[in-house]
This record gives structure tokens, C-alpha cells and sequence, in this order.
């Protein structure tokens, strides 16, 4: 009885807006300031003592209440708002506190409701205080969701009506976890809402305060504007992508916005939003444990960032669905992430290996001339791409025979010679073509697939080929057909894999060939901070119609249903084979069908330097096959930068080689003989690491890890760790220090602390924690090799259908205790199904007490070879006198100056165990 009274009560004073004016006419429109609000303004100081409500122990703790640029006094008084102008709130830089901030009672909704549920904690809350956003929702519910030990889901939404949720294929848990690590707290009846989540330190009682509204800007919920805001643990912030600036945000009064748009990174722009969006952020804590947020909302948003710390997410439509996760590592965080969004693709063998491209080659023959340059000078390469100009007027799916050449004569000659080909699709279908001339378009018209505008007609833009129309990838029936049209292609030009571009979606028109309408889909009353503050600047209407609704909400999915529907499509037409895709634009969960690249850069060093920080965040978005585009897509480049770039390269998951027509050739071949060795060497290196780093996305594919890293992931408690973005690590072995400015020999290198090895001499380093100058010339790229590991190599060779046939090597860093450890999975490197159906082959490698143990843990793949050939042990004490294989002895050699041991000239089969000995 006493819940249903202030149940009333609370709504009456939501009508009559008691709590706060009600100052917005119809529609949410402002009204001018008036004496009417003045008087309310002063009424609201006699009864409520409204400055002291608006008075701040800190300024970093002033939420902004007006999220515009243009803040004005009479704006924000309107808002009921506190107004003190001691700086301006800028977009993206640093501008220091807002003008326009909260008052301590600004309510929002207040709890009328809280109980236990099947999977958790179910609240509802009502609006207490209107907000200056029309089309409000008076009803929530809150939602908690127990769905495992380390994973809460929180969920709000409008009680009354549905709303657009986005079509991500997480998991579906119907029973909540019991042994939970964590803590989740509403306010009680009759409170402003907010909500904590908290977990136990692993390492002691220590309450983890992971997420805390109270006190933060209030909830917001109303058609087109959602706000949740939460108090962070620490300034130590990740993710938020995609974006151009430092791995480590600068949480100081800046922004992130989030909506796919075709962007290069403009000058000065630093922070607009780029090609992909993936609301998710990781926070290292003080402590060195970690914790990650995932918001499973596809609307534009902003994410503000104060230094509290605190962050503010506001998005203009869909719902509040959060997922938090509990650490406690930061490789634990990605797991857990990834278990939501989906594991990452495992990619076929040969995709590791070198890609070389370029839009300009113009024709068959001279693609096929730059690989025989490539291969003349001795530098591996694996795969070679063409760019549109293999199409005839730049439509999808055809060959341009009279201009490009024979395209099947060239990939005929490719497979020759063991190398695979991939060419781009991009997304939009010319539209202009006569009936019955072009079936990609007919076929489609037929099917009802293309997307429509605002009335039901076919939206039309402008791209490569015209005038153009788009795929609608949230119908079923748009999959069925690009499969019909992919298959139909392969039969006549057997590429291996897809190349898609221009799918965020990309249009040379704003909108459609006939503009937008000026409703509030194409004009939302609150527009996020995107380039140019327009959402269909250089991509289509959102008020444009989809099978799952306006592309207001999908817009950014565009890219992940493409890629989505492109695996599936290849899955038909590659058959038993492992699908490649590498696309441009991105949302979570893109990783599990395909890869990405960086997107248009520039041949710059500061370039160079940025796709570090791009791979690292993409690594933790679940996309871990991603790279850039080496010595860049823009302008021309110089021998030197494409020479270091080629070194760091060499260590991208995705490694290609790609420009524009207007610039220069940049094959590694193209430049001085001192430039094609120096790719030589580093090419052979990459390949002899192969199996190591097949294995390493074999563990992400299974489990979720991580592949290349930040040092902070190895070392979360070495807080210097956590804000270097130009070294990274694959797996926990092989840390990359690249040489990333102009004209120099030496790198300063943050060496952790730890035993570690330089890779090409064995010569033993103790880390301490410090940066050191490492020698650098101009054809060595820094590597080395963490003490305790074993990495399983292979002698390299011009491809990998010919490496994968070499001996294995196996090299083993000691530690201080002289063990160390590692494993190889091992399988055909094509098969779809292989680790499914078990037909792989895993091996661990073990040293303890001077002895390696080689086991063969399963042997589902039952391959003509695999052999050893050789060891290198680094971090020897002494020169042995004796080393058995199996009991018998072998011959080796010791580098008494940097304590290495080499066990060459063996031919062991590794379908046995083997174990080797010195003494």
C-alpha cells in the first residue's frame, strides 16, 4: 500500500513538473528565457538553496549539462542547470570543466520498484524530473543479469514500448551464476536511481569499484537522447575506438564519438569518427587488475570523458544494454568480451604470409610484372590484389577483358605459382545500367534486397560506378543473393578470398541523389560530435528503410552485416576451405567473420606510428587480423620510411603492401638493392615465426586471447607499461621495438622488468624496468625474446606452401631458474572444420632440469611430416659436454659470448615424444 502512494505521488509530481520546470514548448523545442522561468529560477534558490545545489567540491566534478558546443546562460538555465562559465566545452581537445553543469537534484527517475528475479535484480523506475529532450519515456525497467562469475549484464529500457535492439548474436543465458565475483547494488524505493557494480580484488578483501552512478549525471531516457554516466576506478582508459590518437586516452575534458563514416584522419582532427565503432572501453586499475565495459548500443553517440575520473555515454536512440566484465587481467577482460561478441575467425595459414596490392597497376600484366619483380628479388610473398581497376567501369562482380586484361589467365598463373589472389568488392551496385545488362542489379531489383528512402523508393547514390544503390544486408534474403553473386563470379575468376571496401557506407552525394527529408531521423535534435555534424555527410539517409528498421539505428552495423553474409557466402563457394575477408568498416563483433585494415593513411611517420596503436586497439575490439596500409596509401612515400615501415610491418597480423594510382611504386622490390635485402631479411623472419603466430590466433579462436598486445597486458603492474603505444608484443614472447622517426640508427626501447634475449644474437638482457638505446640500422628491426618461452619456428621459404613443408625449429629462452615452455598447433591451414572435427595436431614443449620434453598432445592431423631440425637455447650457463637426443648424441655448437646452445643437422620426427638432454 505505502509503495503504490509514493508511486502516485512520484507521478504526479513527474506531470506537473515540480521537481523541475517544464520549460520546453511541443516537441522539445526551447522556448526563449523568460520572467516566467527567471521567477521559477529564484524560487528554486528560496526553497532549495540553489546555489549550494550547485556548488562542487571539485570542478572535475561538474557533469555537462549542455552537450552542445554552443553553451549559453539562458540555454542552461532552461535546463534547470547551473551555469558558471570558467571555461568552454569543447569537441574532442582538451577544453577544461563545462560552463552549464548538474545540480546536485536533478533527480531523473527515482526507483519505485525493486526485487529479486530469475537471472538477478529487476528494478523500475519512473521520471521524476523532465528533461529538456522531447518524447521522454515515463517508465523504466532495470534489469540485472547474473549471466557468469565474471560477466553482469545491465539492461534499461522503456517499460511500455519496444525499442530497436541491436541483432548481435550474443549469448543467451537462461540461468544466472552462482559463484559470482562480483556485486551489484540499486538504490533502494523512492531514491534517484543508480546503480553500483563492485568485485573483490583477487589478491586481498579490497573492494573493486568498477561502475558508480551515484552522484554522476543523471539517467536520461527519451526517444532520441539516452544518457548513463558512471564514476571510473582510475584515469587509465582503453578502447572507444575507432578513432585516431593515443592508446592511453587523455580523460582530461575530451571525447569520442562513435559512428562509421568514410574518414581518413583529417589534419587537426585527431579524435573524429572513423570507419568502425566498438563501444567498448578497458580500465586498468590502480591496483594493476583490470576491468571492461561493452555498451551494445549501434547509434551515434558521444562518450565524454572528465578527469574525475569519469565517463558519459549519450546516444540518440536504442537502449541502455551494458555489459560489464570482471577482469580480474586485462587478457582476462578480452575473453570475456569476445565470449559475448564472438571468438575471432580462425584464418587460413596462408593469410599470415605477405599481401601485396595497389590501385594502379591498370592491368593483368603488370600485376603479374610486380610479383616477378617481388619474386626476382627474393622476398617471400603469399598473396597478390587488385584493386577496381580489374572491373569493367568499376562495377561489382565483372572483369574489364578490354582494358584490364585476361583477369582469369592471371589468377590461373598465380595458383601456378602457389600463391593465392583477392581482389575488392565494394558495396554499392550500379544502378544506371540498361535492363537485363547487368544482373548484380537486376537480380537484386528482383529480390527486393536493395535499401529504400524515407517513402519506399530505392535510395540512390553516387560511388565508383554512379549512380548506385546498396544492399541491404539485415535481410535474410540479401545473404542468399551475394552468395548467388560471389559464386557465380568465382566461377569464372577463382579468387581466394574478398576485399570489402567503402561499406560504412560510403557515398560521393550526402544522402541520396535527391538529398534527405528534414525529419528528425536525418535531423536528430541532439547531434553527436561526428565530422562535418551531419550523419549522412558522405554516406546515405538515416531516415533510410531497412528489413530491421531505419538506418538511423543500423547505420553502423553496415560493415558487419556485409562481412557477415561474405563469410557465409564464401563458406558456399570455397568449399571445406577457410574464408579471408578484410573489411574496412567495423562493429563489435566483426572479428569473427573477418579482418580488418586501418583504413586511407598517409606516408608519414606520425602514420607509422598511429596503425601501432590502431592494431593494439583492434586486437582489443576481437579483431586481432588487422594491419595497415605499409609505407601508405597517400602521398608519395620515401625509401627509407617504406624501408622501416616494411620492418614494422613485417609484424602486423595483417601485413600488405597497398597505394593509391596518383603516387609512386612501393613494392619492396621497387627501390634500391640495399632496400629489397633489407626486406629480404625481415620477409624471412616474419615466415620462420609463422607457426608461432598460427598458434597464437588458434588460441584466440578458441579462447578468446588476445594476439598482439600492449606491454600492460603482460606487465599490469608496471604502471610504465601503460601508455607505450609504440612497442607491442605478440602473444606474452616476442616484444617489437620499431624504429618510428626519420634518420635515425638507435631506438629508445622500454625494456621490462624481466630476463629477456636479443633475438638475433641470444645475448642475454635484464630488463629492469627502464628504457635503454638499442642499436637500430637502417636493416634491423629490434626483436626480443622473453625469458621462460619456447617458440615453435619454421625455416622460411618464398611462400608458405613451400615453408610449411620445412623443418621446425625450436627456440628456447631460459629463465632464471633455466626453464621454459611453449606449444605448436598444427593442422592444413584451410580446413573450415578442422579444429572442430579434432584433425590437428598440438604439441607442448617443456625444459626443466636441463632437459626439453617434445610431446605430441594430439595428433588428430595425420600429415606426411613434421619435423625438428633444430634448437637454439638461449641463456645457457656453460657449455654442456654432452647432448643426447632420445639417448643418443648429437652434434652441436656453443657461443660462449652469449651463452647459446645450437643443436643443428637433425632430422626428429614429431609424432614421438623426443626428449633431449645436457649435461
Amino acid at each position: 500500500m505505502e509503495k503504490a502512494f509514493w508511486t502516485v505521488i512520484l507521478l504526479i509530481l513527474c506531470k506537473v513538473g515540480t521537481l523541475k520546470g517544464d520549460v520546453l514548448s511541443e516537441y522539445g523545442r526551447k522556448k526563449s528565457y523568460s520572467t516566467d522561468h527567471e521567477l521559477f529560477v529564484k524560487e528554486m534558490q528560496i526553497k532549495t538553496n540553489f546555489d549550494d545545489l550547485c556548488a562542487v567540491p571539485s570542478d572535475d566534478l561538474r557533469f555537462n549539462c549542455l552537450q552542445g558546443d554552443n553553451a549559453s546562460k539562458e540555454t542552461c538555465l532552461e535546463r534547470g542547470c547551473c551555469w558558471n562559465p570558467i571555461g568552454n566545452y569543447g569537441s574532442g581537445a582538451s577544453a577544461g570543466p563545462p560552463s552549464c553543469y548538474y545540480p546536485t537534484n536533478y533527480v531523473g527517475y527515482t526507483v519505485s520498484e525493486v526485487k529479486n528475479s530469475s537471472m538477478g535484480i529487476s528494478a523500475e523506475l519512473i521520471l521524476s524530473t523532465k528533461s529538456y529532450y522531447p518524447d521522454e519515456s515515463v517508465f523504466l525497467f532495470a534489469d540485472v543479469l547474473y549471466e557468469t562469475d565474471s560477466r553482469v549484464r545491465l539492461r534499461i529500457g522503456d517499460s511500455n514500448r519496444s525499442r530497436y535492439e541491436v541483432p548481435l548474436n550474443v549469448p543467451n543465458v537462461k540461468t544466472p551464476a552462482l559463484n559470482r565475483k562480483y556485486d551489484v547494488r540499486i538504490s533502494g524505493f523512492g531514491q534517484r536511481f543508480s546503480l553500483t557494480v563492485s568485485a573483490k580484488s583477487p589478491s586481498s578483501n579490497n573492494t573493486r569499484v568498477l561502475i558508480n552512478s551515484t552522484g554522476a549525471a543523471p539517467l536520461i531516457f527519451s526517444d532520441q537522447f539516452i544518457q548513463f554516466s558512471t564514476f571510473l576506478p582510475s584515469q587509465y582508459l582503453y578502447g572507444l575506438g575507432q578513432y585516431r590518437g593515443p592508446l592511453l586516452h587523455n580523460i582530461n575534458w575530451t571525447r569520442r564519438t562513435i559512428w562509421n563514416r568514410d574518414q581518413f584522419v583529417p589534419v587537426g582532427n585527431v579524435g573524429a569518427n572513423l570507419y568502425g565503432s566498438h563501444p567498448f572501453y578497458l580500465v586498468m586499475e590502480e591496483d594493476g587488475n583490470a576491468h571492461g565495459v561493452f555498451l551494445l548500443n549501434s547509434n551515434a553517440m558521444d562518450i565524454d570523458l572528465q578527469p574525475t575520473p569519469a565517463l558519459a555515454w549519450r546516444t540518440i536512440g536504442g537502449i541502455i544494454d551494458m555489459y560489464v566484465f570482471i577482469g580480474p587481467t586485462p587478457a582476462d577482460v578480452i575473453r570475456q568480451y569476445t565470449d559475448v561478441i564472438g571468438h575471432p575467425f580462425m584464418p587460413p595459414y596462408w593469410s599470415l604470409g605477405y599481401h601485396q596490392s595497389r590501385w594502379g597497376y591498370k592491368t593483368a600484366n603488370r600485376t603479374l610484372e610486380v610479383v616477378d619483380r617481388v619474386r626476382a628479388a627474393g622476398i617471400p610473398q603469399d598473396v597478390q590484389w587488385n584493386d577496381l581497376e580489374y572491373s569493367d567501369g568499376q562495377k561489382d562482380f565483372t572483369t574489364g577483358y578490354n582494358v584490364f586484361g585476361d583477369q582469369p589467365a592471371l589468377v590461373a598463373e598465380i595458383h601456378k605459382r602457389q600463391m593465392r589472389y583477392i581482389m575488392i568488392t565494394d558495396c554499392g551496385i550500379s544502378s544506371n545500367q540498361p535492363a537485363g545488362k547487368y544482373p548484380p542489379y537486376d537480380i537484386g531489383f528482383e529480390m527486393d534486397i536493395f535499401i529504400k528512402n524515407y517513402t519506399g523508393d530505392l535510395l540512390v547514390g553516387k560511388c565508383w560506378p554512379g549512380e548506385t544503390v546498396w544492399p541491404d544486408f539485415t535481410n535474410p534474403k540479401t545473404t542468399d543473393y551475394w552468395s548467388q553473386m560471389i559464386q557465380n563470379y568465382h566461377s569464372k575468376v577463382p579468387f581466394d578470398g574478398i576485399w570489402i571496401d567503402m561499406n560504412e557506407m560510403s557515398n560521393f552525394v550526402d544522402g541520396s541523389v535527391h538529398g534527405c527529408t528534414d525529419n528528425k531521423y536525418d535531423h536528430p535534435l541532439y547531434m553527436p560530435h561526428v565530422t562535418n555534424g551531419s550523419l549522412y555527410r558522405k554516406s546515405i539517409c538515416p531516415s533510410a528503410r531497412q528489413y530491421l528498421g531505419l538506418n538511423y539505428n543500423v547505420h553502423s552495423l553496415y560493415g558487419y552485416t556485409e562481412t557477415k553474409a561474405t563469410y557465409t557466402a564464401l563458406q558456399k563457394t570455397l568449399t571445406g576451405k577457410r574464408p579471408f575477408i578484410i573489411s574496412r568498416s567495423t562493429f563489435a563483433g566483426s572479428g569473427h567473420y573477418g579482418g580488418n585494415w586501418n583504413g586511407d593513411n598517409h606516408a608519414t611517420y606520425v602514420d607509422m606510428h598511429s596503425s601501432i596503436i590502431d592494431i593494439l586497439n583492434a586486437n582489443m575490439f576481437g579483431i586481432p587480423m588487422m594491419g595497415a596500409c605499409v609505407c601508405g596509401f597517400l602521398e608519395d612515400t620515401t625509401e627509407q620510411l617504406c624501408q622501416r615501415w616494411t620492418q614494422l610491418g613485417s609484424f602486423y597480423p595483417f601485413y600488405w603492401n597497398h597505394n593509391e594510382r596518383w603516387y609512386i611504386p612501393q613494392d619492396p622490390a621497387a627501390f634500391s638493392e640495399e632496400m629489397a635485402k633489407s626486406s629480404r631479411k625481415v620477409h624471412l623472419i616474419r615466415y620462420s615465426f609463422l607457426p608461432y603466430f598460427y598458434t597464437l590466433f588458434y588460441d584466440s579462436h578458441v579462447n578468446g586471447d588476445i594476439v598482439v598486445r600492449p606491454l600492460f597486458f603482460e606487465y599490469p603492474n608496471d604502471k610504465n607499461t601503460f601508455s607505450i603505444d609504440k612497442q607491442f608484443m605478440w602473444g606474452p614472447c616476442l616484444l617489437v621495438t620499431p624504429v618510428l622517426e626519420e634518420d635515425q640508427q638507435q631506438v629508445s626501447g622500454y625494456v621490462p622488468k624481466d630476463v629477456w634475449y636479443d633475438f638475433y644474437t641470444g645475448q642475454k638482457i635484464n630488463g629492469n624496468g627502464t628504457y635503454q638505446t638499442l642499436d637500430a640500422p637502417l636493416d634491423k628491426i629490434n626483436l626480443h625474446i622473453r625469458a621462460g618461452c619456447i617458440i615453435p619456428m619454421q625455416n622460411p621459404a618464398l611462400n608458405t606452401v613451400k615453408s610449411r613443408k620445412n623443418r621446425f625449429r625450436l627456440l628456447v629462452a631460459l629463465n632464471s631458474a633455466l626453464e621454459a615452455s611453449g606449444n605448436l598447433m598444427w593442422d592444413d591451414g584451410e580446413s573450415i572444420d578442422s579444429i572442430e572435427k579434432g584433425v590437428i595436431n598440438r604439441l607442448d614443449f617443456v625444459v626443466q632440469k636441463r632437459t626439453l620434453v617434445v610431446s605430441m598432445t594430439e595428433s588428430g592431423y595425420k600429415t606426411e611430416r613434421m619435423t625438428l631440425g633444430s634448437v637454439d637455447i638461449f641463456g645457457m650457463d656453460g657449455k654442456p659436454s654432452t647432448v643426447l637426443m632420445n639417448g643418443h648424441r648429437v652434434k652441436f655448437s656453443y657461443d660462449s659470448t652469449n651463452k647459446v646452445l645450437q643443436i643443428t643437422g637433425i632430422a626428429e620426427n614429431l609424432f614421438r615424444d623426443l626428449v633431449v638432454n645436457w649435461k
